[in-house]
């Protein structure tokens, strides 16, 4: 059965230039393909035949005709020349240009910020385009990993300390084993460090204890590193800290812990964009700048990563 469409059909007065203007932009945000002159085509999906909805009454309040339909491929023929208008592959192309100019250019220490700043530009393009890229294909997932091994480059200069990612099999471990451990990373944790924490005290070690070092050198033989070089715990393959500590302790069954990895990779290392990323970023930020002592830091961020697995888990208590 071939995949379903909807068509949005609009007619607006010649007057109303602003109102053209209005539909034309939502539309084009939402990631349309114009088949011609006021008929606008996309994949059938939920919200977007409620957001098409939206604008064929506001097309309707301003005096104009709309109308939303679905209609099927009538074969496999239509269904790929519908899908090939959905092509991203020179949006992408270009990007990975751009991408590729800035791992080209030369860091000198004044640059630095300069190529951060440039590099979540680079990353905004990206899940711009992402967000209507309806059928991916190769083309996402090579920027992407262009995309990740610049933020990787930029992440090396900005932040040497930040773990390289060793090649070797992951262990399954026994939670008995694990109990009652002193727990140790570096200071002023980010995003895979403070998850981390909270999955150790929510389902490894509920009596952990953590401690926050000056440098990965300062931790003490009897501690569990975690999330530097050399640590006990740290990025294994493409996998960050918070993904192998799931795979080790074997919580990977849990699906709301996965949606947590993804999302913690993402703001970690980069690659393909979670809808969630941008509201937890935000708020990790905004906590680490209201609170400097890392214990309260950790109290508080659980908090947060609770919230956000209780959201995933669907649990309403």
């Amino acid at each position: 059965m071939h995949c379903s469409w909807l068509i949005l059909i609009v007619s607006l007065p010649t007057q109303n230039a602003a109102g053209r203007m209005r539909v034309w932009r939502a539309l084009k945000a939402l990631g349309c393909v114009v088949l011609r002159d006021g008929v606008y085509l996309l994949p059938q999906r939920a919200e977007f035949r409620q957001t098409l909805q939206l604008q064929a009454e506001e097309v309707i309040a301003g005096g104009g005709n709309a109308h939303v339909l679905s209609l099927n491929s009538e074969d496999q023929a239509q269904q790929t020349i519908f899908e090939g208008l959905f092509d991203r592959s020179n949006d992408y192309a270009k990007l990975v240009m751009d991408i590729q100019q800035a791992a080209d250019s030369n860091v000198l220490p004044e640059d630095r910020v300069k190529l951060q700043k440039q590099t979540n530009r680079l990353r905004k393009e990206f899940e711009a385009i992402a967000l209507v890229d309806f059928f991916p294909d190769a083309a996402q997932e090579q920027t992407a990993s262009a995309l990740e091994d610049l933020e990787q480059v930029v992440n090396e200069h900005l932040a040497p300390d930040e773990p390289h990612a060793v090649q070797r099999r992951i262990k399954r471990l026994q939670l008995d084993d694990y109990q009652g451990k002193v727990w140790a990373t570096r200071q002023r944790p980010w995003i895979d460090r403070l998850a981390s924490a909270w999955l150790i005290h929510r389902f490894i070690d509920p009596t952990a204890r953590f401690i926050w070092l000056t440098t990965p050198d300062a931790c003490p033989d009897e501690a569990l590193g975690f999330d530097f070089d050399g640590a006990v715990f740290t990025h294994v393959g493409v996998k960050v800290t918070f993904e192998v500590l799931l795979l080790s302790f074997g919580l990977t069954k849990d699906a709301a812990l996965n949606r947590l990895g993804a999302l913690v990779h993402y703001l970690d290392v980069g690659g393909i964009p979670v809808l969630e990323a941008s509201g937890l970023e935000t708020l990790i930020s905004g906590m680490r700048q209201r609170w400097h002592n890392d214990d309260e830091l950790l109290t508080e961020t659980e908090k947060v990563f609770e919230a956000f697995y209780q959201a995933f888990s669907g649990n309403d208590s």
